[in-house]
Formats: C-alpha cells, sequence, structure tokens
C-alpha cells in the first residue's frame, strides 16, 4: 500500500483515513475517490522528496503547507464518513470542503512542487559553484510529543486584570522574557495558561505557541525533540553535545520565523538560570514566558503576581466550601470572614482550606478560623505548607483516603499520573473489592482540591484508560513530607530519586537499615546505569519504577520481595524503553498485576516465565511483538490466572496472538487504540469466561469473527470508533448474557443482523444519532432496551500520543 512508503508521516495517514472512509461511505464517494487517487499517484514522489530533505539536512516549507492541509483534511474526511444520505441540509457543506481540500491538493502538485523543483534546481547549481550554503533542519516524523497549551483547570477567579498586564508586559517592544514569579499556590501556572488562550495572545502568536512544563528532572534535550515534534518536524537522530542542542534549539526557532514566536516554560526551579540562558536568543518577535517562585531580574522584565483581594478571595473559597444549593449564611460570617483572611489570597490555600471544611460543624471553621489567625502577616511558605497541612489533618477519621492523598507522591512531579495505574496500587494496598472504590478515593480527593482529574475522551463505564491525575507541586512536596516524616525503618512507602547513579547514603552502607516499607517508588533519570545495589525490602507489596532511560535493568533485588504484589514501569523518556531481566518476574510468586507504560517488551516474555498468580496485565504505548509467542511453555501455563489483559496504543499489534485465546479464565480483554489491528483470531470464540471486550479505535479491524457467538458470558462488547466494521457477524445474536454496547462513531453504513432480535437480555446500546436510528425499529422488540446518544468527537488522539 502507497500508505506504508512514509513510515506513517500524515500524507500517508490520509491516505488511510480516505481508504476506509470510502470503501464505506455511499456519501461523496466519487469525490473521496478522486482524492484518493491523487494521493496514491504522488505520495512516492513525496517520500523521495522527504528522504532528500533528510538526508540534505534542509527545510522544506512548501511540505510544511501541504502537511497543515493534509491534517484539517483527514479531520474533514472522518466528519463526513458521519453524514448519511439523509442529512440532506449538511451535504453542500461538507461537499464544498472536500472540494476545496481536492482543489489545495492538486494546486500543490500541479503548481507549487513544478516550482519548487525548478528553485531547487537552481540552489543546487549554486552550492555546487559555492555560493550558497544548504539549508536546515529536518523533516516530518511519525511521533509527536505535544506542547500544546494545557487547559485551565480552575475558574480564573480574580486573574483577569493579572491577565491584561502580564500581556502589556509581554508585547512590550524590546522586551524578548517575561518573569511572571509568585510564591508556591498562587496561581502562576494558571494565569499562564489563561494568557496563552487569550484571544489576542493567539491572534499574534497563532501555531507558534509551545508550552513546556520544566520539571526539577526535566532535560534539555526532551524540550528540544519536543519542540520540533510539536511542529512536525524530525528532531535529530542524536545530539553530539549540549552545545550542539543549543545550535539546533536556535535553527528550529529561526526556520520557524519571522511569525512571532511564544514560548512558555512553567515552573522553572530557583537554581535553574543557567538552565534558561540556553533559551535565548536574538530572534525578531521570539518571547520567552516563564514562571517560577524565583524572580530572576537578571532576565529582563519581571511580573510579580500579587495574591487576591478579599471580595475574590471569598467568592473562590466559597465555591468550594459551600455546596451549591448551601445556605451562605451559615456559619457565622465574621469566622468565614477570619479563615479568607488567614489564607492570605493564596488560590490553593482557600481551595483546599474551604474543601476541608465543606459540610463540617460550625465548631470545627471556629477552630481553624483561630489557626489561621496565628499565620504571621507575611504569608511565607512554610505557613502555606502548615495550612494545608492543617486541611489534610481534617482526613485523619479517613485513614485510607489520607494514604491515598500521600501515595500520589510515588510519581514524578508535573506527570499525568494513569488512574488504572492507581486502582492497581490502591486495590491492592487497601484491599478494595471494586475498581470503582478505588477511583472514589480519587474522586473524593479531587472534590477536597487535593489533586485534579483529568479525561481526555468519551469514557466507557467501569473504563478508566482516558483518566489521569494532576497534583499541584505543593500538595506532591507535602505529601513527600508526609511520608518522609518518619524514620527509613518505619515508612510505609519510600520514596527515592536517583539522578545518574547517585544512591543515598545509606544505602552504600554495609548495614542497611531495615525497611518495612509497603510501597517503594524509584525514580531514576536518563543517566542512570541500572547499576543497582542491592536493597533489602521484603515487605514491599507495590513497586513503582518511574524510568527516562533507553535501556532499563529490573533489579536484582526483586527476588526477594516475597509480597509484591503489583509493578508499574512508567517510562516518562523521549524512547521506548528496552526492558532487561524480565526472567526475574518468575521468582515473585505473590505478582498479581503488572503495569507497564512504553516499553519495548523482550519476545517471549509472557511463555519463559511463569506468573502463576498474576490477575491483571496492562500494556500501554508498548511494543509487544512476540511477547506472548510460544518459547519453552504454553501462554495458558505462564499466565492460568490471568483475568484481565489491557494492551493499548500498541504500534505493533497486527493480528491479536492466537495464544492469548487459550487463556481461558480471562474475563476483561481491552485492545484500545491499536491502529494496526486488521484481525482477530477465530479462536478469539474459546474465552468462555469472557465478560468484557473493547476493541476501542481500532480503525484497521474489518470484522468481528463469526466465533463470537462462544462468548457465552459477555455482558459488555465496545466497538466504538472501528470505522473498517461493516456489518456485525449474524452470529452475535447468540451472546444471550450481553447487557451493554458501545458504538459510539460506527455509523458508517455498519449493518445490524436480524439476529440481533435474539438479545433478550441487551439492555443498553451507546451510540451516536446516526446510529441510534438503526435501533429505533429494534426497539419496538426489545421493550426494555435503551439507547445512549453519546455526542461524538472526533477521536484524532492517536495521531498525536502515539510516540512509536
Amino acid at each position: 500500500m502507497a500508505a506504508e512508503l512514509l513510515g506513517g508521516a500524515v500524507f500517508g495517514e490520509l491516505l488511510k483515513v480516505i481508504e476506509n472512509v470510502a470503501q464505506k461511505a455511499l456519501v461523496f464517494k466519487t469525490k473521496l475517490k478522486q482524492i484518493q487517487e491523487t494521493l496514491e499517484s504522488n505520495i512516492p514522489i513525496l517520500d523521495e522528496i522527504k528522504q532528500l530533505d533528510e538526508e540534505l539536512d534542509r527545510r522544506n516549507e512548501e511540505i510544511e503547507k501541504l502537511m497543515e492541509v493534509i491534517r484539517n483534511g483527514e479531520t474533514l474526511v472522518l466528519e463526513c464518513s458521519k453524514i448519511r444520505w439523509y442529512h440532506c441540509w449538511r451535504r453542500p457543506k461538507y461537499t464544498d470542503k472536500l472540494i476545496e481540500l481536492e482543489r489545495s491538493i492538486n494546486q500543490f502538485f500541479q503548481t507549487v512542487m513544478p516550482a519548487q523543483i525548478a528553485r531547487d534546481t537552481k540552489e543546487i547549481l549554486l552550492e555546487v559553484r559555492g555560493r550558497k550554503g544548504s539549508g536546515s533542519n529536518g523533516t516530518i516524523d511519525g511521533r509527536d510529543v505535544s506542547c500544546a497549551v494545557p487547559e485551565s483547570l480552575v475558574n480564573p477567579v480574580g486573574l483577569q486584570v493579572a491577565i491584561g498586564e502580564l500581556k502589556m508586559k509581554l508585547f512590550k517592544d524590546g522586551v524578548s522574557i517575561v518573569v511572571l514569579s509568585a510564591p508556591p499556590g498562587c496561581g502562576k501556572t494558571t494565569l499562564a495558561r489563561l494568557l496563552c488562550h487569550d484571544k489576542e495572545v493567539e491572534e499574534k502568536f497563532k501555531d507558534n505557541i509551545f508550552y513546556v512544563i520544566v520539571s526539577k528532572n526535566t532535560n534539555m534535550e526532551g524540550i528540544v525533540r519536543a519542540l520540533f515534534n510539536h511542529k512536525g518536524q524530525k528532531p535529530p537522530s542524536d545530539f553530539r553535545s549540549d552545545e550542539d542542542i543549543v545550535y539546533r534549539l536556535e535553527q528550529f526557532l529561526n526556520s520557524i520565523g519571522p511569525s512571532p514566536i511564544l514560548l512558555v516554560l512553567d515552573d522553572v526551579w530557583p537554581e535553574s538560570e543557567s538552565f534558561l540562558e540556553k533559551f535565548m536568543f536574538q530572534i525578531k518577535d521570539y518571547k520567552i514566558l516563564v514562571t517560577s517562585r524565583s524572580v530572576f531580574r537578571r532576565f529582563g522584565s519581571t511580573y510579580e503576581l500579587k495574591p487576591l483581594n478579599y471580595e475574590d478571595s471569598l467568592t473562590l473559597f466559597r465555591s468550594s466550601a459551600f455546596l451549591p444549593h448551601q445556605s451562605q449564611d451559615i456559619p457565622d460570617k465574621n469566622v468565614v470572614s477570619k479563615i479568607v483572611k488567614g489564607c492570605k489570597g493564596f488560590p490553593l490555600a482557600l481551595k483546599v482550606v474551604g474543601s476541608s471544611l465543606c459540610g463540617e460543624p460550625e465548631e470545627i471553621w471556629k477552630t481553624r478560623a483561630m489557626e489561621l489567625s496565628k499565620v504571621g502577616s507575611i504569608f511565607e511558605y512554610t505557613d502555606l505548607l502548615n495550612s494545608l497541612q492543617k486541611s489534610l489533618d481534617t482526613l485523619d477519621n479517613k485513614v485510607i483516603l489520607k494514604e491515598c492523598f500521600i501515595d500520589l507522591c510515588s510519581f514524578p512531579e508535573d506527570q499525568r499520573i494513569p488512574v488504572n495505574a492507581l486502582v492497581d496500587m490502591w486495590m491492592e494496598l487497601y484491599n478494595l473489592d471494586e475498581e470503582a472504590y478505588a477511583v472514589a478515593k480519587l474522586q473524593e480527593l479531587c472534590n477536597r482540591n487535593l489533586v485534579d482529574l483529568v479525561v481526555t475522551g468519551n469514557v466507557a463505564s467501569g473504563c478508566y484508560n482516558q483518566q489521569f491525575a494532576m497534583q499541584h507541586d505543593l500538595l506532591r512536596e507535602l505529601a513527600i513530607c508526609q511520608s518522609d516524616s518518619e524514620s527509613i525503618e518505619r515508612r510505609k512507602r519510600l520514596i527515592l530519586e536517583i539522578s545518574a547513579n547517585n544512591v543515598p547514603a545509606w544505602w552504600m552502607e554495609q548495614k542497611q537499615p531495615n525497611i518495612s516499607c509497603r510501597l517503594l517508588s524509584i525514580s531514576t533519570d536518563e543517566k542512570f546505569s541500572s547499576s543497582w545495589c542491592f536493597i533489602q525490602a521484603p515487605e514491599v507489596e507495590v513497586l513503582v519504577l518511574n524510568v527516562r532511560s533507553k535501556n532499563h535493568t529490573l533489579p536484582e533485588f526483586i527476588k526477594k520481595m516475597e509480597k509484591l504484589k503489583v509493578l508499574i514501569v512508567e517510562n516518562y523518556g523521549f524512547f521506548p524503553t528496552e526492558l532487561n531481566n524480565f526472567l526475574l518476574l518468575g521468582y515473585v510468586t505473590n505478582l498479581k498485576r503488572i503495569r507497564l507504560e512504553r516499553v519495548s517488551i523482550p519476545p517471549f516474555a509472557f511463555t519463559t516465565v511463569k506468573l502463576e498468580i498474576l490477575q491483571k496485565l496492562t500494556l500501554y504505548m508498548c511494543n509487544i511483538s512476540q511477547a506472548f509467542s510460544t518459547s519453552t511453555i504454553l501462554v495458558s501455563e505462564a499466565l492460568p490466572n490471568i483475568m484481565e489483559i489491557n494492551i493499548e496504543y500498541s504500534n505493533d499489534l497486527i493480528e491479536l496472538p492466537v495464544e492469548i485465546c487459550l487463556l481461558t479464565k480471562l474475563k476483561k480483554l481491552s485492545i484500545i487504540n491499536c491502529h494496526k489491528l486488521v484481525a482477530l483470531p477465530k479462536e478469539i470464540g474459546k474465552l468462555v469466561n469472557l465478560e468484557v471486550l473493547r476493541l476501542g479505535s481500532c480503525i484497521e479491524l474489518l470484522e468481528l469473527p463469526n466465533t463470537i457467538g462462544g462468548l457465552c458470558n459477555l455482558s459488555v462488547l465496545d466497538i466504538s470508533e472501528c470505522l473498517g466494521i461493516e456489518r456485525l457477524p449474524e452470529e452475535i445474536g447468540e451472546l444471550q448474557n450481553l447487557r451493554q454496547l458501545l458504538m459510539m462513531g460506527c455509523s458508517c453504513n455498519c449493518e445490524l443482523p436480524q439476529s440481533i432480535m435474539n438479545l433478550e437480555h441487551l439492555k443498553e446500546v451507546v451510540c451516536d444519532e446516526e446510529t441510534a436510528i438503526l435501533w429505533k425499529p429494534i426497539m419496538l422488540v426489545c421493550k426494555n432496551l435503551r439507547i445512549k446518544v453519546q455526542k461524538e468527537e472526533v477521536n484524532l488522539n492517536w495521531l498525536y500520543n502515539h510516540r512509536f
């Protein structure tokens, strides 16, 4: 297929989408076929140009402009796939858009490309004569790490004036860097995000707004790679030195000029002056906005964010402290006033303190007012921590909830924490019977403003793969202080951060302290060599490894973790991690849950080691290749008690391994956003205990095998956004226990067989408006059936989240 020539680049991706839609669409079929033929005939030429540009290390502005057309066209084609023949009023609008898309593509191939060839020929002649140097910068790459501006998660109370003042400083001629400074918890990040979404800022900087969260362990190379990818350019395969990284960054910024550029560096640490210097270049209309607790006065203009005034503080406090329909006259207004004034206008304190008092008796309010009145007139960092600590103390009667809050510090700062990872931890640490109980704990923390919950897409009931937790840096510091308040021997959790190979001093001592923690979190950076020292931690039940290196070796001391139930490996680096020493897991006899993210799993990993107790396996953005292929033992012998397998964003899963169909105790199987998956094996019908089958956004999947009728216990089937499925098999009527069918985005002529009438226990179908029309006649027969129409969102997350 021509699309394969580009290795996943945007030209090939559009062709794939058009091929998918054109095969099924009755509307726009002719026009889509015309665009398809144009792309197929020209993609080989584009591929050659791309390779030549790479070899010449030159930027191709014309190709970049076409890329933008292609990206917009991809969204348009997916939208067109939802238009039915009876949508007479919508068809002309989308027909015009397709005509414009075809015109833009043809204009490039007929006009721009010949002109480009003529220009390049002359440039080559000049280069041969030594009169002109070569171009710079790379071309596109299939990977993309977003530097997009996050949405603001809070109501921007009292920041309207600050947005205007900060914008004036940023727009001022001669100012290249503005430092937005304030103490922690004052709203710096919120203000920076709001500024980036300001209409005037968006009009000035357009697509050249880059938002980078600079955590303590962020390195320069990772940021530069992210910037290249955000603009659809291929970053260098390797950097020769730190100076080379800075040089390539300057080249990149020059290449996207003279258009104005705004680079936001959020949460820069006070000791990072030398780090900031690396981003400063003499480029016209290039602006840098830095948020930091430090002022950095020598770098130019500073905007010191002031705390909220009393009225705004009161408004923000009330939004957290009072339920929507609760009378705001209780408790006493003077008590409320004292508490608000005691928070000194700090948004974080107002929200957290307010949430901790919501629903509490007036005596608690009065006590808190007295405590806050003791805080000095200058609200220092320690005062804020103490204030937050008082709010945390209100959880003393909710021991598990408080422990869950502290557990959040097991993950690096400024990183999204997968809710599923927290579910795995908390179910084993606190003996929770249902996943929903763990999610309820997280939701309660969210209600108390101790964590933010981020949802990145449509969320199906009981499925949390699109949900993430985010924690304010200061709250994470509070959790770490809480965790480290006891000696190493007595800590419930041990949080270790290793830079290069510098381990804590006690770890190198001949007589180590007796570690009794139940949760062990170890974070390592890109320079860590996997030279592990031995550690004796026999009580550990949850091991979290936060890694960044290209190669990572599981530590030998895992052998001695006899009580280990949960292993989580989260890769925060730019490249997938090659995970070594996988065989060690065979020594862990109580391991129940494994979660691996952005990991290249060795071949035969799950057929050379017995994991007899393992119940749940999650592989997120992992290269799995032959991980389940038969080796020394059958997968059914290696994973005899596995009950749940989740595979998400796998780039090399083309067909589901037949071996998985031998896992007869399997109850949940989720294969989500695996866009190269084309088929399910006919042996899938052997999974007689399977209760949940999710195949969301597997766009290349063409059909469900007719053996699906053998899934006699299946209660939930999710085929949402499976654009390739044209018809459900007749055998689907044999699923007598099916309760819920999810098929959002499956309106491209997905036919329902007559046997669908046999699904007597089907209670709910979740779909879009077009598909709901197909179900209306069936509802006349199935009286208990409920059709839930969910607003459709074109799911293009995979284009930007598929990292490798």
